[in-house]
């Protein structure tokens, strides 16, 4: 196998499972990707990037729509939430908010936007209050 974890790689969505989605990688390897990793909407036979998330000892291939590790989706998170922010000024979710509400809103897990709130609430670029973040 000439994947390794990390790897950009073509996917091509294949039908959806209990687990997620089903993958065909590089129009060779087969793999998967975790349905509570998927913040889009996606069809059978669309066409994306992915990357490798881990190569198991049965030779199965988990796969994700994002970069893996903290450095390479923290920078792509903060920027949607900017966007978002420099849209209309201020966004009605806080770090209660949940985890659909902020899905809905920013295509993103919970655990991504805490940490763009985090990262923008260090560099002073916004203000959290008790029922919505606006920017500064």
């Amino acid at each position: 196998m000439d994947l390794k974890e990390g790897d950009k790689v073509d996917l091509v969505i294949g039908v959806r499972t209990a687990l997620g989605y089903t993958v065909l990688i590089n129009q060779t390897y087969e793999g998967l990707l975790y349905a509570n990793e998927v913040f889009s909407d996606l069809e059978e036979g669309m066409k994306t990037t992915g990357y490798v998330k881990k190569i198991r000892e049965d030779e199965k291939i988990d796969v994700s729509l994002r970069p893996q590790g903290f450095r390479n989706v923290i920078d792509t998170d903060v920027d949607k939430v900017l966007a978002k922010l420099e849209e209309k000024g201020f966004l009605l979710l806080t770090d209660k908010s949940s985890p659909e509400a902020i899905k809905f809103h920013l295509q993103m897990s919970k655990k991504a936007f805490k940490r763009a709130i985090g990262s923008l609430y260090k560099q002073q670029k916004i203000d959290l209050q008790e029922d919505r973040i606006v920017l500064k």
